[in-house]
């Protein structure tokens, strides 16, 4: 096994959900009752594929998951219902949650696939190739003169 390093990238500005999903100082798990969890997500891309994976461990993806696409946006939804049973201690989180991103393309939502295995979801989202600009130059004429060369 080799000691390689494996490189995180973090921004200067974590994710708006990032910030207001942490629980505030001296007040250990209080969150107002409509929050929904941040989904932790790790995105990877080639060329032409962005694969979004998502941990969501315990769920039921017939019923507890749901993805929308709208133009460049994709978000994730799920639900996760606590049992019923009686607990001494539990660290799970249930509720809602979500979790969106925006691409840098509009998403051909009729392409998007997804499957989930082992408490990861994963989406993979083919984006078109980026139309390449054409430059040209544009001559510039006298006003009249093709007149009097098309008529003379």
């Amino acid at each position: 096994m080799t000691a390689g390093r494996v490189e995180r990238r973090h921004s200067l500005f974590p994710d708006f959900n990032d910030w207001f999903n942490r629980e505030f100082p001296g007040l250990p798990g209080w969150r107002p009752g409509t929050a929904a969890h941040s989904i932790p997500v790790e995105v990877t891309h080639d060329d032409d594929t962005y694969v979004l994976r998502a941990e969501l461990p315990g769920m039921d993806p017939d019923n507890d998951i749901g993805i929308t696409v709208d133009d460049n946006l994709i978000t994730v939804r799920a639900e996760h219902s606590e049992t019923q049973e009686d607990k001494e201690h539990s660290e799970f989180r249930y509720g809602s949650f979500r979790r969106s991103l925006r691409l840098p393309a509009t998403i051909p939502a009729a392409e998007v696939d997804a499957s989930y295995a082992d408490g990861i979801l994963t989406i993979r989202i083919p984006m078109p190739a980026e139309k390449s600009t054409t430059v040209r130059t544009v001559p510039v004429r006298r006003a009249g003169t093709a007149e009097k060369d098309e008529g003379g």
